[in-house]
């Protein structure tokens, strides 16, 4: 880098995730970015002869039990388009045609390209009905059962060739999804018969699939370190599937709803997937502009001594990630009362030609560090440390623990808790917080989280306290505190702790009568089961314990260490 000292070699280094740098100037001298699409009820809509008779039963119990006449015409329409579209799967699983408008369609044998790796020739039966914007196809060419009826969404083409216009590849195409990965891959190949948009090279990589229930993030999508996340917009129907980081490079379109509402397509006078065509177009040019204008202009403006903060603003997809109609719903303000087409966890049953397997057994995703932020945030000021998530539990780092790291990161200092139980009448967490072996915070509470949240708070208080007495006689700022001096010789930490942290870090006085709870007994096992398996695959997780004071019958404690 250039330096204010001539003939001085400089540089400065930035670690990052293998092959994204690359990646990253690869797109940029392309002027390209990255699209991920969700496939069911954002692009088309599928159903088998189950997910069909389901939905035909459900409506049925509905209007049973319905009063009003116009709601019972409406949901009358939809069970005929039901039963229109199953008659014609249920030819086509029987005879390997359908008869549409008194004209008999027969199959067409279309081979399924392998992919790299992979010996085994397939060739699937699928009959294209163009009028109706619908496909039938086998996933399993053997299993007649995994026959599946697709309703392709208005418009797709119109969004497809802008993708790839003139032969300029404009934008990175990825596939993030919760169905079944063999169904995914007939759909995309259904969706892009021509590998145009994704080659048959890169098919395996970039149709990812998410286990129901979970997440969905752009960190999962690029595990390849393909593609920076801040470079990267999304299609989908649902914005809440998605990680909250990640939430605002989503373009949320109405779900698709062929049945319930064929005509809300075109009730607009842009098609859904021409307003998210345009979007991706003014994405894209509000990006590179930003990069060429402003981002490249400064970049070579910084020298050897510039400090971090200087480094100018980086574009993110997610600022000018807005709807170019304004009266466009960015979600569903009526959306159907049954959901269309078939969830995963349907497809995973259905479609394999073998029962559901149940995902006790299946370990979720490893939870990795962000790209795109030096602070991760995944948790809310006060909210709870553990979320659902598709029936186990995923633990979210609170906001004052992720901070507290990532201060002791930036200042190569080490951040350990330390936690102990306490052993009067009422049970109690008590958790100090140690930054270079110096303690500068402690918290108590009922759960051993609840205390950590609060000693990070107080050590987070303290560091501001300490760092601003330290600043303040150099910044020229009148402080009632600048004559404290700092004790340990680098300006930031001190030994003492404010007034407050002395009694917080008391024992209860015990005053309450005696209460013995099982419950964190009973929920041993399960609270184990969880670290195991929020932990990654290579690594092993051992508990060592010791008893301490074993003599003391009274004030007898317990030390584990994970």
């Amino acid at each position: 880098m250039p330096s204010k000292v001539e003939k001085v070699p400089c540089f400065w280094c930035c670690s990052v995730r293998v092959g994204l740098y690359a990646a990253s100037v690869g797109m940029l001298n392309l002027r390209c970015l990255a699209i991920v699409f969700d496939l069911d009820e954002t692009l088309i809509v599928a159903n088998t002869m189950r997910s069909f008779e389901s939905r035909i039963e459900m409506l049925s119990r509905r209007m049973d039990i319905e009063d009003d006449p116009v709601r019972v015409a409406g949901m009358s329409a939809e069970i005929k388009r039901y039963i229109e579209d199953r008659e014609l799967l249920k030819e086509f699983i029987d005879t390997d045609t359908v008869t549409d408008n008194g004209r008999i369609v027969g199959t067409q044998k279309e081979e399924v390209q392998p992919m790299p790796g992979v010996q085994e020739r397939l060739v699937r039966p699928v009959i294209r009905l163009p009028e109706r914007n619908a496909i039938l196809t086998r996933i399993n060419p053997e299993i007649r059962d995994t026959s599946v009826f697709v309703k392709l969404r208005p418009a797709w083409e119109d969004l497809r060739s802008y993708l790839t216009a003139k032969g300029r590849k404009r934008f990175e195409v990825y596939v993030c999804t919760m169905a079944e990965r063999d169904y995914a891959l007939e759909i995309w190949r259904l969706l892009d018969p021509e590998a145009n948009l994704i080659s048959l090279n890169n098919l395996s990589d970039r149709v990812v699939c998410v286990k129901a229930g979970s997440k969905k993030s752009l960190q999962h999508v690029f595990r390849d370190g393909g593609c920076h996340p801040k470079m990267a917009m999304v299609i989908d129907d649902r914005l809440q599937v998605w990680d909250e980081k990640d939430q605002h490079r989503v373009h949320v379109v109405p779900a698709y709803a062929p049945y319930y509402a064929p005509q809300a397509e075109m009730a607009n006078a842009v098609p859904v997937l021409c307003v998210a065509r345009n979007v991706a177009c003014n994405v894209r040019g509000g990006f590179f502009r930003e990069f060429d204008e402003n981002l490249l202009k400064k970049v070579f403006e910084l020298l050897h001594e510039n400090e971090l903060l200087d480094l100018p603003y980086a574009p993110d997809v997610g600022d000018y990630l807005v709807c170019e109609d304004p009266n466009f719903p960015q979600s569903n303000k009526d959306p159907a009362p049954i959901p269309e087409g078939m969830s995963g966890a349907e497809v995973e049953k259905r479609l394999n030609g073998r029962a559901y397997q149940a995902d006790q057994k299946q370990t979720s995703s490893s939870i990795r560090p962000s790209d795109d932020a030096r602070v991760p945030i995944r948790g809310t000021v006060g909210s709870s440390n553990v979320q659902p998530n598709g029936g186990s539990m995923a633990i979210v780092p609170s906001l004052f623990v992720t901070v507290l790291q990532e201060i002791g990161r930036l200042c190569n200092s080490k951040v350990e808790f330390r936690s102990t139980v306490s052993t009067s009448k009422i049970t109690q967490f008590s958790v100090e917080v140690l930054f270079s072996n110096e303690k500068i915070g402690n918290g108590i509470g009922k759960t051993r989280d609840e205390a950590q949240v609060q000693a990070a708070e107080k050590a987070l208080q303290n560091l501001q306290s300490n760092y601003l007495s330290y600043v303040a006689p150099i910044a020229g700022v009148l402080n009632k505190d600048t004559s404290k001096s700092s004790r340990n010789g680098n300006g930031f930490l001190e030994d003492d702790l404010d007034s407050d942290g002395d009694t917080a870090m008391q024992e209860p006085s015990g005053s309450k009568s005696e209460q013995k709870d099982h419950s964190n007994v009973d929920r041993l096992p399960s609270v184990l089961s969880l670290i195991r398996e929020l932990c990654l695959e290579d690594q092993h997780v051992v508990f060592r314990d010791q008893v301490r004071n074993p003599g003391s019958a009274t004030n007898e404690e317990y030390h584990f260490q994970l």
